[in-house]
């Protein structure tokens, strides 16, 4: 069973949905199909279908967050050190070619937001930067073709999701 690396806020976050589908959503939708029974032959009750879908979609959910909560990994970052690349790591990293200079925090996949700088550790950018260090330089073969950058700096920076 892999492990899935996390910040504390993101595992309490799917914790609690787990814990109020379980324990509140599931009631209600069984409560919902208990009524649309009521209202007779079921080949043709859109409430009844509706629900059991609705059912079906939530214990998808729960399978899959029970999934990711057990193989849950918390790290915290801020204990980490950050000399070499590593899980929560902020980096600033110079494109070689136009010189265009990005930051990316690498963060678990349940925490990324490529728009908002926070990339998967999963992803292949961060596969390339992991264990690397500041004054290295990375190749990326990226949609828009290969890429080299820079590693301007490697630190830890409180993480806002």
């Amino acid at each position: 069973m892999q492990k899935e690396p996390m910040l504390e806020v993101t595992y309490k976050k799917l914790s609690e949905e787990l814990e109020q589908l379980k324990t509140h959503e599931r009631g209600i939708i069984a409560k919902i199909i208990d009524e649309a029974r009521e209202l007779g032959d079921l080949k043709e009750n859109a409430e009844y279908h509706a629900a059991k879908d609705k059912q079906g979609l939530m214990e998808a959910r729960i399978a899959e967050l029970t999934d990711l909560v057990g193989r849950a990994q918390v790290v915290d970052p801020s204990s980490l050190a950050h000399n070499r690349i590593s899980f929560g790591s902020t980096i600033e990293l110079i494109d070689q070619t136009t010189d265009e200079e990005i930051t990316y925090t690498i963060v678990g996949g349940q925490e990324s937001n490529p728009s908002q700088g926070l990339i998967s550790f999963q992803s292949p950018m961060a596969k390339a930067l992991l264990g690397k260090e500041e004054g290295d330089e990375v190749s990326l073969t990226l949609p828009s073709g290969k890429k080299t950058y820079d590693i301007e700096s490697v630190s830890y920076v409180d993480i806002k999701l």
